[in-house]
C-alpha cells in the first residue's frame, strides 16, 4: 500500500522544501566545502582570463564583435561554477545519502514521496549552484567583465544551468554502483569543461566537431551567459534555453523513475 501511494504521488514544492531545509541545516558548518566549487573557476578566470588575456588582447571575435579575452572567458567560468555546484551536490553527496546512510528510506516513512525526494535534492543542488553563480557575477561586475545591461539576466540563466545539471547529476547518480564509478563522471566533466567553447570560440573547431560541441549542455550554458554578459544577443539563445529546459525536465523524470525502482523495490 505504501509503495503504491508513493508511486502515484506527484511532487509538491512544500514537501520537497523540507528536504532542502534539512540539507541547509546540515551544511551550516560545512560552508568551506561548498566554497570549493566556486574557487576553482575563479582561479581559472584569474590565471587564464587575465594571464593569457594579457597576451591575447582583443583578438577574440564573437559574431563579429572583438572582445577582451577576460570578458570572453568570464561567463564560461560562471557557467562552469553553476555546473560545479549542481554536480558536486548531486554526485558524491547524493550517492552517500542514497547508498550508505539510507537517508531516503527513512524519508519515505514521512509524508514525502519519491518524486519529492528527487525534486528536493535537485532544488538543493540548484540553490548551491545559484550561490556559486551569484558570487561569480558579483566578481565579474567588480572587475568590469559584465559589459551589457543584459547581464542582469545572467543569474536567472545560471539558475537554469544549475537546474539542468542538478537533474542530470541526480539521474546519473542513480546508476552509480560504487565510488569508483565516479571516475566515469569526471571523465565526462573534464573534457566538457575544456572543450565547450569555454576558452576559445566554437569557430576554432572544424565543422563536424562544432556539431559535437553543440551537443554539450555546458556549451549551451556558456553560450547563453556569454550572450547576456556581452550583449551579443541573437535568436540562438532561444535554442540554448529550450535545450537546457528539455534536458532538465527529462533528467528529472529519469531521476524520479530510477529512485522509485531503487527505493520501492
Amino acid at each position: 500500500m505504501l509503495s503504491q501511494r508513493r508511486l502515484l504521488q506527484l511532487p509538491a514544492p512544500d514537501r520537497a522544501a523540507h528536504l532542502v531545509e534539512r540539507n541547509a541545516i546540515l551544511q551550516r558548518r560545512g560552508w568551506p566545502v561548498i566554497l570549493s566549487g566556486f574557487v576553482e573557476p575563479l582561479l581559472y578566470l584569474l590565471a587564464i582570463g587575465f594571464g593569457v588575456g594579457a597576451l591575447v588582447g582583443t583578438s577574440v571575435v564573437v559574431d563579429g564583435h572583438p572582445l577582451r579575452y577576460a570578458v570572453f572567458v568570464a561567463p564560461a567560468m560562471m557557467a562552469s561554477s553553476a555546473m560545479n555546484g549542481a554536480i558536486y551536490e548531486t554526485s558524491f553527496n547524493f550517492f552517500y545519502k542514497l547508498k550508505y546512510i539510507k537517508l531516503y528510506d527513512a524519508v519515505l516513512s514521512t509524508p514525502l514521496g519519491v518524486a519529492d525526494i528527487a525534486l528536493g535534492e535537485i532544488a538543493w543542488a540548484l540553490l548551491r549552484g545559484t550561490l556559486y553563480a551569484l558570487g561569480f557575477i558579483i566578481v565579474m561586475a567588480a572587475l568590469g567583465l559584465a559589459i551589457s545591461p543584459w547581464a542582469l539576466l545572467a543569474l536567472p540563466a545560471a539558475m537554469l544551468i544549475g537546474f539542468s545539471f542538478a537533474a542530470v547529476g541526480t539521474a546519473a547518480s542513480t546508476f552509480v554502483r560504487t565510488w569508483q564509478d565516479f571516475d566515469l563522471v569526471l571523465t565526462v566533466l573534464i573534457p566538457m569543461f575544456l572543450f565547450s567553447a569555454t576558452f576559445y570560440p566554437i569557430s576554432a573547431y572544424p565543422g563536424p566537431l562544432q556539431v559535437v560541441v553543440q551537443l554539450s549542455p555546458l556549451y549551451h550554458g556558456v553560450d547563453l551567459l556569454r550572450s547576456l554578459t556581452t550583449g551579443i544577443i541573437g535568436p540562438w539563445i532561444l535554442v540554448d534555453i529550450v535545450y537546457l529546459v528539455i534536458l532538465g525536465a527529462l533528467a528529472l523524470v529519469i531521476a524520479a523513475t530510477r529512485l522509485e525502482r531503487l527505493l520501492l523495490k
